[in-house]
């Protein structure tokens, strides 16, 4: 008997859960500045997330853009190293996977406002695959 994933394939991955990186979720909620928890955790994709949508909020497009590539490429590391094999679940509503997919989206918005278009709809493609709810939840189109 196959069991069936919770994004209702049958044969499909299991869902990757990110582990998180607790000291630097602590710091981000504690309103440490997200450059010292950038430094001080430089794998913790959600520190980058930080960073990359507060430049774009500022109109800091190439900003929002480095910060939300360097975000992207630690969270497929750890997704690697967690057992994704570059496609499969990776459930928005696990909050640990935000800071990967929250980078992803930032990259979206960021390589749009520059006329990026193969790089917004890799992206695009890259939050549908990782989870179907996620643009939606992210605001990304």
């Amino acid at each position: 008997m196959v069991a069936m994933t919770s994004f209702g394939d049958l044969l499909g991955p299991q869902p990757t859960l990110l582990p998180g990186d607790d000291e630097a979720e602590s710091a981000l909620l504690n309103h440490e500045d997200p450059a010292k928890v950038a430094a001080d955790h430089p794998t913790a994709s959600i520190a980058w997330a930080y960073l990359a949508e507060a430049a774009l909020g500022r109109g800091e497009t190439i900003a929002a853009y480095a910060y939300a590539r360097t975000g992207y490429h630690r969270g497929l590391d750890q997704l690697r190293r967690n057992g994704w094999k570059g496609f499969g679940p990776v459930p928005f509503d696990h909050e640990p996977n935000r800071g990967f997919l929250r980078c992803v989206a930032t990259l979206a918005r960021a390589a749009k406002e520059i006329g990026e278009a193969d790089e917004h709809a890799r992206c695009l493609d890259l939050l549908e695959d990782c989870d179907p709810r996620a643009a939606e939840a992210l605001g990304v189109d």
